[in-house]
């Protein structure tokens, strides 16, 4: 008899993990959303809507043998997984992928597509009347936006803005820089070591007088709050010995299991595991959770198996600023536009995830 998986939330762990053990396991992938939102591919699409025809990709041709169920998860234990309409889904092994929200439009809220067109378009519409732009944190989103707009709509008077004292302070000083230096050379006005105090929403592009933390104010006609994302860790509170890091995340043991469950693992920006919140974080997590979940099903013991190895503080990261520019720190040294571009900038990975939705 083939063991029972359950895989739950459909993003970048769930939808690939799940069609790698299409034909190994009685795999079950639980998610309430209709389409998979591919995220780097939101923020251009501020500028270019006519990408979400591409960017969000229908989950129905991606198992020829397992199952998609259109649902959300209500709770867990031991023996499977409780349906928000009380359905169960029996599973030997589970694994929470329900990654993380961020703001408007560059991820749906909850489950709702439809919303989430709307809300692209709404904004698209709120960039093209405005003149002066600022964006409100400086993080992946928030940079790659800011050169988003500064490539399409160069008229736009463009001000990028964090609270820290230079782009990405983390990571080596060289890939700060010359993101910095690309983006002042496309008329973006850098205001670093600055907070923005006065928000009116962390949610929802608007209209409106940013104060800073040295006093000074800036007017603008369209904020972008982009101030990173927050973990969907909710259906994990319930399980036993579980606890939360920054961000909502779940701290995970060696084996990213979040709780004392030891048929129950977790993964993606849900799992504290040394990673960051990017998809670099899941192209490491993948191949050791196919391999783990191969040697569950073999009936290997988990702690017979390796345990997950991070990638730490120095994982590669790809920052293109519209499709010609950018720069990535790849490990041992930081690229310039042209690798940044044929790895990321052109095609944002979009055919990559057509095809693996079996839409390619």
């Amino acid at each position: 008899m083939s063991k029972r998986i359950a895989i739950i939330g459909g993003g970048y762990i769930g939808a690939e993990l799940a069609k790698s053990l299409d034909n190994t396991a009685e795999v079950t992938l639980i998610e309430p959303r209709s389409h998979f939102v591919h995220a780097p591919a939101m923020i251009r699409a501020v500028v270019d809507p006519a990408l979400l025809d591409r960017a969000l990709i229908p989950y129905d041709r991606l198992l020829k043998n397992g199952r998609v169920l259109r649902a959300r998860a209500n709770g867990i234990d031991a023996d499977g997984v409780t349906l928000d309409d009380g359905q169960r889904v029996a599973a030997d092994y589970i694994v929470v992928a329900t990654g993380s929200s961020n703001a408007t439009p560059f991820k749906p809220v909850g489950d709702d597509i439809d919303g989430l067109r709307q809300a692209n378009q709404r904004v698209h519409d709120q960039l093209n009347a405005a003149r002066r732009i600022g964006s409100v944190g400086a993080g992946a989103v928030g940079t790659e936006l800011a050169g988003e707009i500064a490539h399409a709509m160069p008229d736009k008077e463009i001000t990028l803005i964090s609270d820290t004292g230079r782009l990405f302070p983390t990571m080596p000083e060289k890939l700060g820089t010359a993101l910095a230096s690309k983006l002042r050379d496309a008329g973006v006005t850098l205001v670093l070591g600055k907070r923005a105090e006065n928000l009116q929403s962390l949610t929802e592009p608007y209209a409106g007088r940013l104060k800073l933390s040295d006093g000074s104010e800036l007017e603008f006609d369209l904020i972008f709050p982009v101030l990173g994302s927050r973990a969907s860790s909710e259906l994990l509170d319930g399980l036993p010995d579980t606890q939360k890091s920054t961000a909502n995340r779940v701290k995970v043991d060696r084996w990213l299991r979040p709780s004392s469950l030891p048929n129950v693992l977790a993964a993606g920006d849900l799992a504290d595991a040394g990673d960051g919140m990017t998809i670099v974080a899941t192209s490491r997590q993948l191949p050791w959770l196919k391999a783990t979940l191969k040697g569950f099903i073999s009936g290997k013991p988990l702690e017979q198996m390796k345990p997950y190895k991070p990638w730490g503080p120095k994982a590669p990261i790809l920052v293109p600023l519209g499709p010609k520019r950018g720069n990535s720190f790849l490990g041992l040294f930081t690229a310039g536009d042209l690798l940044t571009r044929k790895m990321k900038g052109e095609n944002l990975f979009v055919r990559k995830y057509s095809k693996l939705l079996n839409r390619a």
